[in-house]
This record gives structure tokens, C-alpha cells and sequence, in this order.
């Protein structure tokens, strides 16, 4: 569902924020992506879903590149930034019914999908206030409704559990489940490690703009947590 295939960033004085990443996301898996602050994910991330250049590789969803076919690809796709930018001045009613109609989500399924995930995430009842009232748990609440209710083959979230109570979290690891069980692929990073472990089949370590590990996560981790794991390649700085 997702290839991306020797994928760099370069910036300013030719310094590479990404060298060389290659990852593939299959249907139906759910993928941790996970590095220490500044390691090259949210730049991996925003090429992923089309909304940074870059210079080196080729990402490719659901075998369309994001380069030639951006459009398309985007309609596949749901993203979450790590602090989704909502529209303050419309109700959430308004902005869910505004995702709909980019994603062309008929009339009845849209009214069914909104009532199930609003009901789910508990803001049912704040749908009709504007959502500069919410507060950062429901605007993110917000954002995952709209990734949800299109049903798109991929979806890339970005940190999706910062702000999020108990209840919500474990709403969203099951809805995340569900939707990969119905044919989806997820990609997303956490710093919640014990999260990744728990939820995800497959992960992938980055460290310093490289690919250090990536895989199965039972084979990754092996008879270890994936906490240790991580903290010894990253400070060992070898692959795995």
C-alpha cells in the first residue's frame, strides 16, 4: 500500500534530513514509525502525504507515485499532523461535512459514519459549537473523525495519540484495528512506545535521517521490549 523507496531530504548546505530511507507498508498492516526528536520522521511523513518536495527516492500508494499523481494519491489518503490546524470559525458539523464532500461521501453514509465515530470519541453533543471552543483532546477527536469517515486506503498519522484521555486512546487502537482488518494500511509515529508494541505488526527505527531497523515487529524486538530495542540501536547507531 505504501513503498517508499530510497527517499531523502536534503536541505540547506546539502544536509540530509532523510539518506536513503526504503519502507513498505502492506495492506491490512498497521506500521510504527519511531526515532528520537529530530531523527527525520515528520519530514518523511509530510512527503508521504504530499505536502513537502523532495529531491531523492520515490514514494508510492497504492502503486501511484505521490510525484506524478498527487491528487490521486491524496484521495487515498488520510493524514493527522502531530497538531492538526482546524478551521476555528465553522461548527464540527460543518468542517465533517466539508471532508465528505472533498472524499464525495454520499448523503446517507456520511450521516451514519459521523453518528458512529462522534458517538465513539464522546463529542456528539459539541458537533454544533464552533471548534474554536474545543479543547486540544477534541479538536484532535475532530481530525480522526474526518480521517475515518472516508474510508481511505491509507492512513498516515503523526503522533495521533498526544491528547487523547484513556477512553479515547483505546477507541482509537480498536478503530485502527477495524479499519486495517478491512483492507486499510496505517503508518504513524508515536513516541509511546509500549503502544507501538502492543498495537503494531510491523516497525520501523530511524535515527538520524537513517533506517536502522525495519521489520516484523515480534522480530525486531525479539524476546526484548521494544523500548530496549530501540534505545540500543539508537545509541549503538548499528542496523539491525
Amino acid at each position: 500500500m505504501l513503498e517508499i523507496k530510497h527517499y531523502s531530504k536534503i536541505y540547506s548546505e546539502n544536509k540530509k534530513a532523510v539518506d536513503d530511507l526504503s519502507i513498505t507498508v502492506k495492506r491490512g498492516e498497521i506500521h510504527a514509525f519511531i526515532g528520537h526528536n529530530g531523527a527525520g520522521k515528520t519530514t518523511t511523513i509530510r512527503a508521504v502525504v504530499g505536502v513537502m518536495d523532495f529531491e531523492q527516492g520515490e514514494i508510492l500508494i497504492d502503486g501511484h507515485s505521490v510525484k506524478k499523481e498527487p491528487v490521486l494519491c491524496k484521495s487515498l489518503t488520510a493524514y493527522i499532523p502531530d497538531n492538526p490546524d482546524l478551521y476555528e470559525y465553522i461548527t464540527g458539523i460543518q468542517y465533517l461535512n466539508y471532508i465528505c464532500d472533498m472524499f464525495c461521501v454520499s448523503e446517507g453514509e456520511r450521516t451514519s459514519e459521523i453518528r458512529k465515530y462522534a458517538d465513539l470519541f464522546k463529542i456528539t453533543d459539541s458537533l454544533g459549537d464552533l471548534i474554536s471552543s474545543y479543547s486540544h483532546g477534541m479538536k484532535q477527536k475532530l481530525a480522526l473523525i474526518g480521517a475515518f469517515i472516508h474510508a481511505p486506503k491509507l492512513f498516515v498519522f503523526d503522533e495521533p495519540f498526544v491528547g487523547l484521555d484513556p477512553e479515547a486512546s483505546f477507541n482509537l487502537k480498536s478503530i485502527m484495528k477495524e479499519a486495517c482488518q478491512n483492507g486499510s494500511a496505517i503508518f504513524f509515529s508515536t513516541h509511546v512506545l509500549e503502544v507501538a508494541e502492543k498495537l503494531c505488526d510491523t516497525v520501523s527505527i530511524i535515527n538520524s535521517g537513517k533506517l536502522i531497523a525495519s521489520g516484523n515487529m515480534e522480530e525486531i524486538k525479539g524476546q526484548h521490549s521494544l523500548e530496549d530495542v530501540f534505545m540500543e540501536v539508537v545509541e549503538n547507531g548499528k542496523e539491525i
